[in-house]
C-alpha cells in the first residue's frame, strides 16, 4: 500500500492546483480518420492430448493498418467437451487479398498466452499460443462467412492440434476516430466514434453455488464466491443494449476462474423517473477453471436489473439473477454492483447538442509484464512474463480509467489469468511529448499454480509515456503486484506497452 500512496501523492505533485477552463468557442474538431475494422468469431475444432475432443471459439476485434492489413485483441476459450476454463487472451494479425468483389482470402496468425485443466496428459508449458490460419471469406452486405484451415499449438506445452477445419463469421464496421492532437477541445461527429461502445463498467459481486454443484472432483461447493469484473455496453436505443462483460473469482477458493459472456437487455422508466430504471438481460457465453465444474464451458445467465443514471454522468446498477452451465454441475443465483462510466453514446440528429462534445483520448494496445519473483502454491519462487491487452481513457485531462487483461506467456505458469481496472493519473505533455504517471489497479487473477488467495490482486505502476507517432505510444512502468488479503504474494512488476491513441468524444 505504501508504494501506491506515495506514486500517487509524488504525480499530483506535478498537476495544477486548479482545473482546465472549459474550452472556448475554437472551431470543432471533426472526425479525422474512419479506417475499416471488423468483430469477428471462428469455431476451430481439435483433439487434445489426453484423447478428449473439444473445440475452441473466439472473438476479435480487428482495425485496419492499411488497405491489406488489420490487427487486434481477441479471446479464444474452450467450448465442447470437457474441457471449460481453457482460455486464452491476446492479438490477431491478418492479411487480406481481394478476389472478386464479394470474395477476398484471409491469412491470420493469432499470438495469445493462457491455458487451464493442466494434468499429466494435458500441459500449457508456459501459456504461450499460436494459432495460424488460411481461410477463404464470402461477403454478403456488411457480413461475411468462411472456411479455411488452422492449427492450435502451445509451443511449450504438449497441447497441439493436427491441421484441420475452422469456420469464422464476421461483420464489418468502421472505425472513425478524432486525432488525438485534438484532446480537450469541442468535438462533433454523428456516429459513435473509437471502439463504438456508450460505457465502460467496474462489476463486483457473490455467487452461492446450489446443493448440487460440484468442482471437478465431485466434491460439492459450499462457499460463496465472489467476482470482479468489467463490462462494455452499447445502447442500441434508449433503454435497450447489447454487450459484453468478462470476469474472475476474487474470493471463496475458487482462484483461477474466468468468464466472458456477451449480453442483451431491455429496462423502462420506473414510477416515471428517467432516471430510475428497471429492466431484465440475458446472457452467454464461456467460464470455467479454478476447479469449478462447467463441463464444456457454456455458460446461460438471466436476471433483473436496476439503473440508475446519476446527474453526473455515471450510472450505478444492482444486477440479480442465476448462472447456469448447460452441460457441468454448475448453478448459482448471483448479484452484483455495477459503477459504469460513459464513453460515448448514439448520436441524434446533427446539429443537435448529443452531437457534440469534449474530444478525450483513448488507447488499446499489447502489453508485456515481467514479474521477477512470483510465489507458487508449492513455496517456489519463479519469474513469469505476461502478455495482455490493454485500454485506458481520459475522463478529464489528467485522469483516466485503465484496464488490463491478460495471461502467462512464459515462465511455469500456464494457465495463470488475470484482469485489473482502476485509475491513473498524468502530467501534461512535457518534453517532446514525454508524460508521467502513476495508476492503480484491481482485479482478480489465479491458475497456473500461482498463489494468489481468494483471487483479489492489485498493482500499482509508475510509468513515462513516449509518443513514437501521431498515433503510437511506447510506455514503461514500474510498480508492484501483491494479493489484496493477506502478504501471500508480492513482486515488482517490469512494465512495457505499444498501444495505438485516438480521439472519441465525451458526449
Amino acid at each position: 500500500m505504501r508504494f501506491q500512496i506515495t506514486a500517487l501523492a509524488a504525480l499530483a505533485a506535478l498537476l495544477p492546483t486548479t482545473a482546465r477552463a472549459t474550452p472556448d468557442e475554437s472551431p470543432f474538431a471533426r472526425v479525422q480518420t474512419v479506417r475499416p475494422a471488423a468483430v469477428e468469431g471462428n469455431w476451430t475444432k481439435m483433439k487434445m492430448p489426453d484423447g478428449g475432443r473439444t473445440a475452441f471459439a473466439s472473438i476479435s476485434y480487428m482495425m485496419a493498418l492499411d488497405d491489406d492489413w488489420g490487427f487486434g485483441p481477441g479471446v479464444y476459450g474452450a467450448a465442447k467437451g470437457n474441457y471449460g476454463g481453457i482460455f486464452t487472451v491476446g492479438f490477431t494479425g491478418q492479411r487480406r487479398w481481394r478476389l472478386a468483389s464479394g470474395t477476398h482470402l484471409a491469412a491470420s496468425l493469432y499470438v495469445g498466452a493462457g491455458g487451464g485443466l493442466s494434468t499429466q496428459q494435458l500441459r500449457f508449458g508456459g501459456g504461450l499460443m499460436l494459432r495460424p490460419e488460411l481461410s477463404l471469406r464470402t461477403e454478403t452486405g456488411a457480413w461475411y462467412t468462411g472456411v479455411g484451415i488452422s492449427q492450435i499449438r502451445f509451443p511449450s506445452g504438449n497441447v497441439k492440434s493436427g491441421v484441420g477445419l475452422s469456420f469464422t463469421v464476421g461483420r464489418s464496421m468502421g472505425f472513425p476516430s478524432f486525432s488525438p492532437d485534438d484532446a480537450g477541445r469541442p468535438g462533433r461527429a454523428s456516429q459513435r466514434t473509437g471502439l463504438g461502445f456508450d460505457e465502460i463498467a467496474v462489476t463486483g459481486g457473490f455467487e452461492k453455488p446450489r446443493a448440487s454443484s460440484r468442482d471437478r472432483s465431485g466434491v460439492p461447493l459450499t462457499r460463496r464466491i465472489g467476482k470482479a469484473g468489467g463490462e462494455l455496453r452499447q445502447y442500441i436505443v434508449d433503454g435497450s443494449w447489447w454487450g459484453i462483460e468478462a470476469a474472475g473469482a476474487a474470493q471463496g477458493g475458487a482462484d483461477g476462474y474466468m468468464e466472458v459472456l456477451g449480453n442483451i437487455g431491455q429496462d423502462w422508466a420506473l414510477f416515471g423517473t428517467p432516471r430510475l430504471r428497471v429492466g431484465g438481460q440475458l446472457g452467454a457465453g464461456l467460464g470455467g477453471g479454478g476447479t469449478l465444474d462447467t463441463g464444456s464451458g457454456l455458460l446461460l445467465r438471466a436476471g433483473p436489473t436496476l439503473r440508475w443514471l446519476t446527474p453526473w454522468g455515471p450510472s450505478v446498477r444492482l444486477d440479480a439473477g442465476f448462472t447456469y452451465a448447460s452441460s457441468g454441475s454448475y448453478s448459482a443465483p448471483y448479484v452484483r454492483a455495477v459503477l459504469a462510466m460513459p464513453l460515448d453514446r448514439s448520436p441524434v440528429a446533427f446539429g443537435d447538442d448529443m452531437s457534440n462534445g469534449i474530444v478525450r483520448v483513448q488507447q488499446l494496445g499489447a502489453s508485456v509484464l515481467h514479474l521477477p519473483r512470483v510465489r507458487f502454491k508449492d513455496g517456489r519462487r519463479e519469474a513469469v512474463s505476461h502478455l495482455a491487452v490493454n485500454m485506458s481513457r481520459e475522463f478529464t485531462p489528467y485522469v483516466y480509467g485503465s484496464a488490463l487483461a491478460g495471461s502467462a506467456a512464459a515462465g511455469s505458469a500456464g494457465a495463470y489469468s488475470f484482469g485489473l481496472v482502476g485509475l491513473g493519473l498524468q502530467s501534461d505533455p512535457l518534453w517532446g511529448g514525454l508524460r508521467v504517471g502513476a495508476e492503480w489497479l484491481v482485479g482478480a487473477a489465479g491458475g497456473g499454480g500461482v498463489q494468489v488467495g481468494g483471487g483479489a490482486v492489485t498493482q500499482a505502476e509508475a510509468w513515462a509515456q513516449w509518443r513514437v507517432g501521431e498515433r503510437l505510444r511506447l510506455r514503461t512502468g514500474l510498480g508492484e503486484f501483491r494479493t489484496m488479503r493477506g502478504s501471500s504474494q508480492s513482486t515488482p512488476v517490469v512494465h512495457i506497452g505499444l498501444s495505438y491513441a485516438f480521439g472519441t468524444l465525451q458526449r
